[in-house]
């Protein structure tokens, strides 16, 4: 039997395969935040994998970045995911949710009262974010005060709790990508001269009190965190990167956590033979994978489940189309963030049908 199709052990829980369909963006709630009825129909259709993460859940209104994305703030927002939750629980997955907050990568459009987007420290970065009017060019974010940092700590718990009220199975701390995380953790969007700034163990700080205050929460057994070194995405520039996610992953072990997820793009060091021997529970190894890769990986030992992205995305019944041998449906990049059903919910499983 191939690997991908194992329990493995995920904190708490046994899942009933070993593969996760990663956290996507694909900006289908209202302008409120509130996941709709086909979000419903989107992860239900997915629920043979053995886990799902959430796409990014902004924790406060403060971290949003993107239009249309959903958030975890408000009760009409924890009474739509509670529906995706008994959906997913329905057909026998397990679902985290990954809370993500963008901090510099967002526009003042999006944010309570036009407010500027908040960071480590006020560095514009380079590049362009979507808004209701249009590409926009990121701003100067405002640098957080330590009562401030204090605050964005108390959102990330709170955030958890309703997770976890909404019928969530855990909380994945989106720690990559360039956002408020990694701003905290790479020395080129943190020039803070606190307890927050400096060394590696300062800049640190930030994602292991919000990783203390979402533990305290929901205990680590669910609980995970994502990074992706090297990435580079949204400006983000660290230089030492080994030295910092070495350090990071070092720290962890105290948290007792669900799992640690590496999802690598392009790395110059192989940081999954890095940081998995580091890690005391379950390693997700994510970042391009097929069947094949996935199926190595498991198999050499290198991960305890694999992650999948736009093949889910593109295919509802990915474990059964791996099993089966069959073709894989292609990901409609035109679609990815556009409203409605289309390249959302209407992609079709080898029943032909494309309802859940």
């Amino acid at each position: 039997m191939s690997p991908l199709f194992t329990p493995v052990q995920i904190g708490r829980y046994t899942l009933v395969n070993r593969m996760v369909m990663a956290p996507m963006t694909r900006s289908r709630a209202d302008e409120a935040g509130v996941p709709s009825d086909l979000t419903v129909t989107y992860y239900a259709q997915r629920a043979s994998a053995g886990l799902i993460i959430s796409e990014g859940v902004f924790p406060t209104a403060m971290g949003k970045g993107y239009v249309n994305t959903p958030g975890i703030e408000t009760e009409d927002q924890v009474t739509a995911w509670k529906q995706v939750t008994e959906a997913v629980h329905a057909r026998g997955a397990r679902i985290f949710m990954q809370l993500m907050h963008c901090g510099r990568i967002s526009h003042p459009s999006m944010l309570p009262s036009g407010a500027l987007p908040v960071a480590p420290s006020a560095i514009q970065p380079k590049g362009q974010v979507w808004t209701t009017t249009g590409q926009q060019d990121l701003g100067t974010p405002h640098e957080l005060s330590l009562l401030e940092i204090a605050q964005v700590i108390e959102d990330y718990r709170l955030a958890t709790r309703r997770a976890l009220a909404a019928g969530f199975d855990g909380v994945e701390l989106h720690a990559a990508s360039g956002y408020l995380p990694e701003q905290f953790l790479s020395s080129g969007s943190n020039q803070r001269q606190d307890a927050y700034g400096g060394s590696v163990a300062n800049r640190a700080r930030f994602v292991l009190k919000v990783l203390s205050a979402m533990v305290a929460e929901a205990g680590g057994d669910r609980v995970g965190i994502k990074i992706s070194p090297e990435m580079g995405f949204n400006d983000i520039i660290d230089a030492n990167p080994e030295e910092t996610y070495t350090y990071l992953v070092d720290q962890l072990p105290q948290f007792n956590l669900a799992y640690l997820h590496v999802a690598l793009f392009g790395a110059k060091v192989d940081y999954h033979a890095l940081l998995k021997p580091k890690f005391n529970s379950a390693y997700l190894l994510g970042g391009g994978l097929d069947q094949a890769t996935a199926e190595a990986a498991l198999a050499a030992g290198m991960a305890d489940a694999t992650v999948f992205g736009s093949a889910f995305l593109a295919n509802p019944d990915l474990p059964e189309r791996f099993h089966r041998g069959a073709a894989l449906n292609t990901p409609d990049k035109a679609t990815f963030y556009t409203p409605g059903e289309k390249g959302y919910t209407d992609y079709p499983t080898l029943s032909g049908s494309a309802t859940a």
